[in-house]
């Protein structure tokens, strides 16, 4: 894709509630705003990482706050925009390209709606090459590249800039304002150069949203196993099949925690057991992990290939459990220290699925 249009939202949106892990908001959600976005506005041109001028000044955007609440507090279209702009003109720069701060059904299609009513090209990349919870776990961090200053919009028209001292004071102070926000905001934050952005994106993202979307459509077509088709695409492994027996799920600051488990069927005994905290982050069978963050762990309709996300698991679903491995940067100790089970309160190594 060199550019996208109205006919490529949904296969976007399929293969980005994939690489969510279960989080980075509802793809339904995102369907809608992109849809309503291009029809008002007109195709996206969508420029390879690699071709971002130096000097270029790349903003990502995003909806940060619980999926959960994402799902009724849906924003405008005009919200996207709002935060970059508001950006640009603190920072004082002229904003020329539109970014992707992570992967995932909302926040890989947040991006389109902005680069479309601002008329921007949209740098096909992202900052994680998956979903994460918390600001600043993207690997622009690892690069020394600051959240701040970020700005913050909610629907109501309200807007803010935070400055802060590092990348972690803007995800506490951030989530803060979006409980405050109503558990969901918009943002746009780590404002960075084209080589910034060449460096420390991750290239091709929503390029392989589409494809593998595609690949869902198409192997539904040919009545051939999609979940089979997105494991060999992305070189991971199917960890489980099973039919949801419990969820335990509550909004805790901002987000979407709890857990899942499942009962095995199709071949798989036991029972898996996923903890979540807006995305997946760790998978036992048995008392036994096997998969955790950072690598990606995503949960897909059996028959479907379609990723559920956190908020819309419920009891009686059939599904596969997948994992897949992240971007390598992020099993540096840098990236583990920044994004690891242990970050996340699990005292165990990464476990690769």
């Amino acid at each position: 894709m060199r550019e996208i249009t109205l006919s490529d939202v949904d296969d976007i949106a399929t293969g980005a509630a994939v690489l969510g892990t279960g989080g980075g908001g509802d793809p339904h959600i995102g369907r809608l705003l992109a849809g309503a976005a291009l029809r008002a506005y007109g195709t996206v041109s969508m420029v390879p990482l690699d071709e971002v001028p130096p000097d270029a000044t790349v903003m990502p955007v995003a909806m940060m706050g619980a999926p959960t609440v994402m799902v009724e507090k849906v924003p405008s279209v005009e919200q996207a925009a709002q935060a970059a702009v508001a950006l640009a003109k603190y920072l004082g720069r002229e904003l020329t390209h539109i970014a992707c701060a992570e992967a995932g059904g909302v926040n890989s299609l947040i991006p389109v709606v902005a680069a479309a009513q601002l008329g921007l090209p949209l740098v096909d990349a992202d900052g994680m090459g998956r979903a994460f919870p918390e600001i600043q776990m993207v690997l622009p961090t690892l690069y020394g590249i600051r959240a701040t200053p970020m700005s913050i919009a909610d629907e109501k028209g309200n807007h803010g800039i935070l400055d802060t001292v590092d990348n972690r004071w803007a995800e506490r102070l951030a989530r803060t304002a979006t409980v405050e926000m109503g558990c969901s905001a918009m943002i746009s934050t780590y404002a960075m150069t084209g080589t910034q952005a060449r460096d420390s994106l991750v290239p091709g993202t929503l390029s392989l949203c589409g494809e593998l979307g595609a690949l869902v459509r198409e192997a539904r077509a040919e009545h051939s196993d999609p979940v089979d088709a997105i494991v060999t695409r992305l070189g991971g492994r199917r960890l489980f099949s099973g039919k949801v027996v419990d969820v335990s799920r509550r909004t805790s600051t901002g987000f979407a925690v709890g857990t899942a488990e499942l009962a095995g069927m199709d071949g798989y005994v036991g029972n898996l057991l996923l903890r979540f905290q807006n995305e997946h982050l760790v998978a036992e069978v048995d008392g036994t992990v096997v998969a955790s963050v950072p690598d990606l762990i995503c949960v897909l309709d059996r028959e479907t290939g379609k990723a559920i996300t956190t908020e819309a698991l419920r009891f009686g679903q059939r599904v596969a459990v997948i994992s897949a491995p992240s971007d390598p940067r992020w099993h540096t100790p840098a990236g583990l220290e920044l994004a690891g089970p242990r970050y996340f309160g699990y005292d165990h190594e990464p476990v690769r699925g």
